[in-house]
């Protein structure tokens, strides 16, 4: 609200300069006489009021309490020294115009601030919670609590974070993690405040309040971020500050050298006046916070949070990438990918394994789990269940005893998985599972990790974008490691296996040691290796706290393709930056040039400064319509089965 505020003061005050220096204008060339000057007299000092006091009374307040000499004072300088010499009109455009770029660098800068601030008002301001009874209120949405239950009408907003207890649908989460498709939601899975539901009645669990919901934590993230300096912008300042107190002295000097050359005083001060306004820095100030204060906005409503200009900096400089797997090259997901039955059908075995793993909370129970609801396949009862550690499960099937485990549960039962068929399974590169009933083998399943879809098409973009060298690390066997790096186009000394989180810090040193490198993790393990990397980014990081505090940059989705786009973007910014800085300089040069040894008129003096300083920011500010979130259509991408159904073996 105080923005809001400050913001409209700004364009009444600029609107008042104005207003003064066209009556002042008028004065002087429409009405002739003493009316005539009145008007420029009136015109000026109310182009004086609005426009210099409000800005000259900042500069010193700034200079008496935090001893910082502010640049807006250089041109309030400049202005009263032409209304000195008896130019109080040219001192009116100089106010005027440094007036009119102020609100809009202000508005425009103020725009990058508030790009993600907007998901607030994507917040529902009520919520239909469900109480014990079973009935339904509508209650305030900050009055949900940890452990209520709201109902989710088509095509409402979630009010808070939580989880699926009930009904399925699809959630448009394009506003948080930058996903463009909707993404199906079933029972257990997440949904995050103000995200839609498109269809279907949910019931969900909260599990964040209001206050320290996704949207809560990424607008606190953004502000701090905006907040911390990066390296370029704390130059910028430093510079700003040091160059400004020479650009009074180098005046006073050159005001000093034009009487002594023979001008007189006014011709003198006037042309001091004028390399006042030409040395000014305001534009190579301002363009670094302009396209960083851009990017970080874009970047966070593309689903990508990155903790502050520094990180945003780092990354454009990144030339290494090194990436865990599990998780983050893959979905982190066991799947089934391939079966054999030797006694009955797929389906009947299929049956039995699931009865005996549909209590266990291992993740190949979680795959063959998953892989039976898909086939609508229900499993067989199965009593005195009991686990084996490193072996396997046992269990009885009325009479009988039925296990499921490894080669080594199998010799328990004194079962023989030597058969052809087995070892067409059994390549190394993939988990395989038997199951049988007593000494007698019944069939086999493999079970591997899947990799993202998005990996392949992300890993190829970041190369194309300048990125020198790929790793991937996994504590993962060598043959599966191998198989998922071929999947990805990874050559095998760009595959490093069997490795315990000291020796990925290990390797991550060595890589930095040859440049800035990034690492890509899941954002709950490798903690030690994301914080020895020049850059740690952390994937699907937007229900996860650990993700979120563990990583320089975060990436909400579970989109690898917003890695590349992240790392694009931060390589754009740095080259606007170069850019702006370029111009800037250049463009000072000019004019001093002209200040020093031509006699540049202050008008053209005052234009130049000032539409440098506004061509800067607009250029900064094209990156906040940088296509991080554009609509990519849906690709369907074939994982490639490395190992299919084996023959039955008789």
């Amino acid at each position: 609200m105080q923005r809001m505020i400050h913001s409209d003061l700004s364009i009444w005050l600029s609107g008042l300069t104005v207003a003064g220096l066209l009556v002042a204008l008028a004065g002087q060339w429409l009405v002739a006489g003493e009316p005539g000057q009145m008007l420029l007299l009136g015109g000026s000092a109310l182009a004086f009021a609005a426009g210099g006091l409000p800005a000259g009374w900042r500069a010193l307040r700034e200079l008496v309490t935090e001893h910082i000499l502010d640049i807006d004072l250089l041109m309030v300088v400049a202005a009263v020294a032409a209304a000195a010499v008896g130019a109080p009109v040219e001192g009116a455009v100089l106010l005027t115009l440094f007036s009119i770029s102020s609100t809009l660098e202000e508005r425009a800068l103020g725009r990058a601030r508030r790009a993600i601030e907007a998901l607030m008002a994507l917040r529902p301001e009520t919520a239909l919670r469900r109480l014990p009874d079973g009935r339904v209120e509508e209650v305030p949405s900050a009055e949900l609590a940890v452990d209520d239950v709201f109902v989710l009408r088509p095509g409402a907003r979630v009010p808070a974070d939580g989880v699926i207890v009930g009904g399925r649908g699809t959630l448009d989460e394009a506003n948080i993690t930058g996903e463009s498709m909707p993404v199906p939601k079933q029972v257990g899975a997440q949904v995050f405040e103000a995200t839609v539901n498109l269809d279907g009645v949910l019931e969900v669990t909260v599990t964040r309040t209001v206050a320290e919901s996704t949207v809560a934590r990424m607008i606190t993230l953004v502000t701090e971020a905006q907040a911390a300096k990066a390296p370029s912008e704390q130059f910028s300042a430093w510079f700003g500050q040091r160059y400004t107190v020479a650009v009074l002295a180098g005046s006073i000097l050159a005001f000093l050298a034009f009487l002594w050359l023979g001008q007189g005083w006014h011709q003198a001060l006037y042309r001091a006046a004028t390399l006042l306004v030409a040395a000014s820095p305001c534009a190579i100030v301002i363009s670094v916070p302009a396209a960083i204060l851009s990017a970080l906005s874009a970047a966070a409503r593309g689903g990508v949070l990155f903790k502050g200009g520094a990180a945003l900096e780092t990354l454009a400089a990144v030339e290494t990438f090194a990436f865990d797997k599990t998780g983050t090259l893959t979905a982190g997901r066991a799947a089934i990918t391939g079966i054999v039955a030797v006694d009955g059908t797929e389906e009947d075995f299929l049956r039995l394994i699931g009865g005996l793993e549909a209590q266990s909370e291992h993740h190949i129970a979680g795959a063959i789990r998953r892989d039976l609801a898909e086939r609508d396949l229900k499993p067989i009862q199965i009593t005195d269940v009991t686990s084996h550690p490193s072996a396997g499960i046992t269990g009885r099937d009325g009479p009988e005893e039925v296990w499921a485990g490894n080669p080594r549960m199998a010799k328990r039962m004194g079962a023989s998985v030597d058969r052809e068929a087995f070892r067409q399974l059994a390549d190394g590169t993939h988990t395989v599972i038997y199951a049988g009933r007593g000494d007698t083998v019944l069939g086999a399943i493999t079970i591997a990790d899947e990799v993202r879809r998005s990996s392949s098409r992300a890993l190829q973009a970041l190369r194309q974008g300048g990125v020198r060298k790929i790793v991937m690390m996994t504590g993962d066997r060598r043959p599966v490691a191998l198989r998922i790096g071929t999947e990805l186009g990874l050559r095998p000394e760009e595959i490093h296996a069997e490795m315990l989180p000291e020796d990925k810090v290990v390797e991550v040193a060595g890589l930095a040691s040859a440049g800035k490198v990034a690492f890509v993790g899941d954002g709950v393990n490798d903690a030690a290796a994301l914080a020895r990397a020049d850059v740690g980014i952390a994937m699907g990081a937007a229900g996860s706290d650990v993700a979120l505090q563990a990583a320089d940059v975060a990436l909400l989705a579970e989109d690898m393709e917003r890695l590349a786009d992240a790392h694009r973007l931060a390589r754009r910014t740095a080259r606007i930056i170069r850019q702006n800085l370029t111009f800037a300089m250049g463009a000072m040069a000019v004019l001093v040039t002209g200040g020093l040894f031509f006699d540049l008129p202050l008008p053209l003096a005052v234009l130049g400064h000032e539409g440098g300083t506004v061509l800067v920011v607009l250029n900064g500010l094209r990156l906040l319509y940088d296509p991080i979130r554009t609509d990519r259509p849906a690709k369907v991408e074939s994982v490639p089965a490395t190992v299919a159904a084996a023959p039955v073996a008789g």
